[in-house]
């Protein structure tokens, strides 16, 4: 069977679709805020003429239409381009109840790699243009709040030991007996180069946590994730043990922070979230840290 053409979106649907384009001109009325195309004026005076009067036929009706916010970010100092499509099709005008939600894609200014605009981009919720936004800001000024403070302790280490002004490195390990969010270990991940930590994030049940440092950035990164991250969980799931710490000779071992869930191979359980401890012992022991896999897991 033929799918159905997409045909364009009810009156009063379509109203609600122009009425988040007037927001946005409210939003954003000084120069270089907003860009709306040419394209996009003329055809969103024919379709609110049309909205007035349904009988009178819109004429030819794009799938979308496009425009541009200019977004700041960290009171103003830095801004990112947001190019915004707003629907005008859907397929099935019969049966549609809601606006099609707006779709987003990011220009990536000249303070964020390709990959952290992709990853920023991710985060973006579907829906409400104001939460949409919001959510843009809050995320960009942490990754900038981040990339400050790693710049400030870069001055600060020892490139040969990785110590820092704030002490020796250490290493530390966690216990979950259940790690799964995957925007709570995408924090572990994305967070630990702005306390200068370096280590592993391994999720499922058990879950693991490695973090290679100064003892006080660890605590403190510890205290931020606990807080903010994780601030929407009740204090009884919070379930997090520190097992083991290593502080005599330690060098670090990792050259970043990464998550390895995936790389150890396939998982058990039900819901295939049970870690393959198996795999994990055999790559700790292949970077001389067997020890350590003994005193965390058992």
């Amino acid at each position: 069977m033929a799918s159905k053409k997409p045909s364009i979106l009810p009156a009063d649907i379509m109203e609600s679709q122009l009425s988040t384009i007037d927001l946005l001109t409210a939003m954003f009325p000084s120069p270089g805020e907003l860009e709306i195309p040419e394209s996009t004026t003329q055809c969103v005076e024919r379709l609110r003429a049309w909205c007035q009067d349904p009988a009178s036929p819109p004429g030819q009706v794009p799938a979308s239409m496009s425009l541009v916010v200019c977004l700041p970010i960290a009171d103003g100092d830095k801004s990112i381009q947001v190019n915004i499509s707003v629907p005008l099709q859907c397929e099935d005008s019969d049966t549609i109840d809601q606006p099609p939600s707006l779709g987003y894609s990011l220009r990536q200014p000249d303070w964020m790699s390709k990959a952290e605009v992709a990853g920023l981009a991710a985060l973006i919720p579907q829906g409400d243009v104001l939460e949409a936004f919001e959510c843009i800001q809050a995320e960009a000024a942490r990754f900038l709040e981040n990339k400050q403070r790693q710049a400030e302790i870069s001055e600060e280490t020892d490139p040969r030991t990785g110590s820092s002004s704030r002490g020796p490195v250490v290493r530390v390990w966690f216990y979950f007996p259940s790690l799964s969010t995957r925007k709570k270990r995408d924090d572990m991940v994305n967070l630990a180069p702005g306390y200068s930590l370096t280590g592993f994030v391994l999720a499922g049940k058990p879950g693991v946590l490695c973090l290679e440092g100064a003892s006080s950035d660890i605590d403190a990164y510890m205290s931020f994730i606990k807080t903010h991250s994780w601030g929407d969980i009740p204090s009884h799931q919070k379930k997090v043990s520190e097992r083991f710490r290593e502080t005599e000779g330690v060098r670090r071992v990792f050259s970043g922070m990464e998550e390895i869930t995936d790389s150890l191979g396939e998982r058990g359980g039900q819901r295939a979230n049970r870690g393959d401890m198996q795999a994990l012992e055999v790559w700790l022991g292949s970077k001389g840290l067997q020890e350590a896999f003994e005193q965390v897991i058992f």
